[in-house]
């Protein structure tokens, strides 16, 4: 067999033939042991690749308004609305990466794929920026739309930009499901250890969005968008590289026989048949039970039990929308909000309005050792949980803790536009407010806690909770719920937008002394409250895969 890595990997499953682990190999397809390979010493390759990954993302995504409302010269809601919708095709890009992961390629083979896709977008991203005829023009405040980049410059930055997302769309769902394979469920030792794999790739994640935000938001504000766009192509480079550093280290799970989507999709099929036949006889009066029908289609107990198990898992997920909608305002109206206030720190430096959503990994990098060193130990005492808290109960705790940061959004903007009325700047968009940015402050922090209980658990949640064969789908279905998420968000503003101007001023006013983002953040509070009640109906009669989280 050829030595090379990539050429040596075990060949993709057959679309065809029946999924059954035969067991755990390296990169050569010869069998391992538990203690030469995986764990953390292969993990932490992986994170590495995450962190850089991340570092990219958010090289991208953190200051995107900015680019859109200036070079680009998007209006304010115009470009909050684009924002969402990318945001949402790229977090819903990842159920297609997962189907391509878990059905042919395998996750490592995607992983690679998916880093060229992303490099190559990123790369087109500079290149816009830096070619004249690729680049927009640089207007002055008086030249208006007339000095705005013409149709092509702004279809090829659009055309970059997606392609990225594309990259990312294999990349994310697989890099995580990769990494929690090191770790054998059935080892009661690896098993906790895993769980602490996603704390801590969460860990990494918000590290390097953190560097990220605080150092490109500055690069790109204050030197240039070329080097802006040009850095996060150098870091998804380093990302590709650390992976195929860990190659050796890695434990690779062979998979033979039909794609595991077929096989579950048939017993999702029997199963609605067998429902549907049992509610015919039923209202004809018969007492047949519907599973014979199903048993002649699924002659396996099994595949119907992970047919049911994925069914199960979808008020979950619906019930979790309303959160994604909180989380898409973090890189939209909070950075538009901040972008009003005082940003100074000493006598000369001004924090870019981006930089803020830096508050939100910062918690999340200070708070993830407590919870995963002190709180879960403690409450481990108590609950006799392995993991401290149940899955469940860790993402319904982070809801909660959303709505409450959400308040205090609106209450802080309650302040803002009080303070510009006082000092009569409501009519001068353009003139900083004298409030500190440090009001923002708590509802970025709390959201970094939010985050912890939340997406953590939502990660950890998906990724459990699917078949085996289905772990890369398990965490685009996660991703999925803020990519929708998104797509709401971008309806609601639009909806909102349209509603609010034809009777007065806009609630998404570009001129935001005279918007109403408070009332927006009210009504955004009061709808996640509603999905709180509505989670913790379902949360309750949800049974788990494993017996140990069997209460919520």
């Amino acid at each position: 067999m050829d030595s090379s890595p990539l050429l040596s990997f075990p060949s993709p499953p057959s679309p065809s033939a029946a999924v059954a682990f035969t067991g755990v190999v390296d990169f050569r397809s010869r069998p391992v042991s538990r203690s030469s390979s995986g764990r953390w010493s292969a993990a932490i390759f992986i994170i590495g690749a995450q962190i850089a990954e991340r570092f990219a993302y958010y090289g991208i995504s953190s200051n995107l308004i900015t680019y859109l409302t200036g070079p680009l010269m998007l209006s304010t809601a115009a470009a909050a609305t684009f924002v969402n919708t990318w945001s949402g095709v790229a977090l819903m890009l990842p159920l297609a990466g997962a189907f391509v992961a878990d059905s042919y390629l395998g996750r490592y083979r995607t992983v690679l794929f998916s880093s060229l896709l992303y490099i190559l977008g990123i790369g087109l991203l500079t290149l816009s920026s830096i070619l004249p005829r690729l680049r927009p023009p640089k207007c002055s405040i008086n030249d208006g739309k007339a000095c705005g980049p013409n149709h092509f410059q702004i279809g090829f930055f659009y055309f970059a930009l997606y392609l990225a997302a594309l990259g990312q769309g294999g990349h994310k769902p697989c890099t995580q499901a990769f990494g929690a394979d090191q770790f054998d469920e059935k080892d009661p030792e690896e098993n906790i250890s895993r769980s602490s794999f996603f704390n801590w790739s969460y860990y990494g994640l918000c590290l390097g969005a953190t560097v990220s935000i605080i150092i490109l938001n500055c690069v790109q504000d204050n030197i240039s968008w070329a080097l802006g766009f040009g850095i996060p192509c150098i870091a998804m480079g380093l990302a590709l590289l650390l992976f195929l550093l860990g190659t050796k280290t890695f434990r690779f799970y062979q998979v033979e026989g039909e794609t595991p989507f077929f096989r579950i999709g048939k017993s999702l099929v029997a199963l609605f048949k067998g429902r549907m036949v049992s509610s015919h006889l039923l209202s004809e009066g018969a007492g047949l039970d519907c599973t014979m029908f199903v048993k002649d289609e699924v002659a396996d107990g099994i595949e119907m039990e992970e047919a049911m198990g994925l069914l199960q898992l979808v008020p979950i997920w619906a019930t979790c929308l309303i959160h994604a909608v909180l989380f898409a305002q973090i890189s939209t109206f909070f950075t538009k909000q901040g972008s009003t206030l005082d940003r100074r720190i000493g006598s000369s430096f001004q924090i870019p309005p981006a930089a803020l959503q830096s508050f939100v990994s910062i918690s999340v990098v200070a708070f993830i050792p407590i919870y995963d060193r002190i709180l879960v130990p403690v409450s481990r005492n108590f609950s006799r949980i392995p993991t401290g808290i149940t899955q469940l109960q860790r993402i319904g705790i982070g809801i909660t803790l959303s709505i409450i940061s959400m308040v205090i959004a609106a209450l802080v903007e309650v302040k803002r536009l009080k303070t510009s009325k006082e000092y009569g700047l409501i009519d001068q968009p353009n003139i900083t407010i004298p409030m500190s940015l440090w009001w923002l402050a708590p509802q970025y922090i709390l959201y970094g806690i939010t985050e912890v209980f939340l997406m953590v658990g939502l990660q950890e949640f998906f990724y459990d909770q699917v078949p085996n064969a289905l772990r890369s789908l398990g965490l685009a279905l996660y991703m999925s719920i803020f990519g929708i998420g998104s797509f709401i968000s971008s309806f609601l503003i639009a909806a909102i937008d349209k509603a609010t101007s034809k009777s007065g001023e806009s609630w998404f006013c570009d001129n935001l002394n005279r918007a109403h983002l408070d009332y927006f953040y009210w009504f955004l509070a009061g709808l996640s409250f509603v999905g709180l009640i509505i989670y913790l109906y379902f949360a309750r009669s949800y049974v788990y895969k494993k017996k140990q989280n069997a209460v919520v």
